[in-house]
Parts: structure tokens; sequence; C-alpha cells
């Protein structure tokens, strides 16, 4: 099995899936958006997984191609394990993607440093490649409590600083445990409709930003630096190497 599609349902359960049953748009079937679907716990039953994968099945639905990350094994952020494979994996999949969804839990009021650890090896650029600019960003988040909206407003601010395009709505879910059923699938509700409307709204956002993209972010002070560096964007490291030098 892909573990990229480990989303997706035996073909028995297909017939029932709710989302099967949603009237939902079809967007280009014939070139699909790209998406990357993040979230943040290692937990045997984790219901940001959980979560994540019914954002990855609905876009899927209407017609993305998405992968969905898994973080197991993924090392801290340090200097020397940048060619570890969970890094290079999820530095790829990034480059790769158009859009992405993030889904963290909200932990001790912030999110988890399983999430913020991915965030932490995406860095603003590789080589000349910028890995998030441009991307299109949902938020959500879930709760093992009552309401909140730490976790999203912080993974707001994450994705303006990795220059993405963050779309108005989101997702938070209280109580998770009470709000999936015995299959690991989301119930009925008005959080449920939520989470159907965010994941339309990407998917829209992201085809109406597709044909833009480049244009969006071509960046005079990128483009000056790479004339000054052979077409090439330098990394932090990179410039702080130039600075020691002047």
């Amino acid at each position: 099995m892909n573990l990229w599609k480990s989303f997706r349902l035996p073909v028995a359960s297909l017939k029932e899936c709710w989302v099967n049953k949603l009237d939902l748009p079809k967007f280009q079937p014939e070139n699909p958006i790209k998406i990357l679907v993040l979230y943040g716990s290692l937990r045997q039953r984790s219901f940001s997984r959980l979560l994540a994968y019914e954002f990855a099945r609905l876009l899927e639905k209407m017609g993305a191609d998405v992968r969905v990350y898994d973080p197991t094994g993924l090392p801290l952020k340090d200097d020397v394990n940048d060619t570890h494979e969970k890094v290079v994996e999820l530095r790829q999949l990034s480059e790769w993607s158009e859009g992405q969804v993030w889904c963290s839990p909200e932990q001790h009021g912030q999110i988890t440093g399983v999430f913020k650890t991915q965030i932490d090896w995406i860095p603003l650029s590789i080589g000349s490649v910028r890995p998030t600019q441009g991307r299109t960003l949902a938020v959500a988040q879930v709760n093992g409590g009552s309401q909140s909206f730490n976790a999203v407003n912080t993974l707001r601010v994450l994705g303006r600083w990795m220059r993405m395009f963050t779309i108005p709505n989101q997702s938070s879910i209280p109580k998770a445990w009470t709000e999936f059923d015995e299959n690991d699938r989301l119930k009925m509700s008005g959080y449920r409709d939520r989470v159907i409307d965010v994941a339309e709204e990407l998917a829209k956002i992201t085809v109406i930003m597709r044909p833009h993209a480049d244009h969006l972010i071509d960046r005079y002070s990128e483009r000056k630096e790479k004339a000054a560096n052979d077409g090439k964007l330098l990394s932090q490291g990179e410039k702080e190497e130039l600075t020691k030098k002047d």
C-alpha cells in the first residue's frame, strides 16, 4: 500500500462512506491539484490523524491528488540530520504540493511538538526552490476538551511566516473523542459540515490561484538575490557564511 494514500478505505467500505454521498464539485480531474496533508500526533488513535484522513478523502473526492505525510520517525530539528530519509521525504512532498492542510491537536494551549518539528524541517528555501511559498493552506485542530482556537491561530502565524496563502475558513473540533465513531469516522454534525466547507474552500482557492502562482510569488528581493548568486536563492546558512567573509 502507498503510505501516502493510507487514508483510503477498503473497497468494501466505499459504498457506505459518507464522503461518497456528498454533492461536491469536481475540479480538473485531468490535471489534479496537489495537496499535502500534515497532522500532529503519534498516538495509536490520533484524532488529528483521523481528521487529516477525512480532509484527504474529501479533497480526493473533489479530484485532488492527495498525499498524507506520516511523521513517525522524523527526528528533532538539528544541524546534521537534513539527509535523514523522513526529512528528505517531507521536503520533497512540500515542494511537490500546490496546497496543504495542517491539522494539529491543541496541547497546553498550543500546537504539539510533533507538528512543530515538521514545520521546523521545512526551510524557506532549498537551493533556488521555495518549498512553501505561494502554496495555499487550510488549518484545523482537534481538542481534548472545550472548543479553542489557539492551535489554528498559531498555524496561521506559521503559514504567514512560511509565505503561504491561508484560506479564511478553518476547523476546530472540541471533545474530539466524542466526534469520531467506532470506525474512526467523523460523525454527522455541524463540525463535520465545517470540515467539508474548509476542504471545498481550499480546493476552490487552489484552483483559482494555480494559473497565477508564479506571478504572485515573483518578488523583487528574490530576483535581486538570484541575479547576484548565479540564479540561486541562498539558504540562511549560506547567507551567514557570506556575512563572515565580508
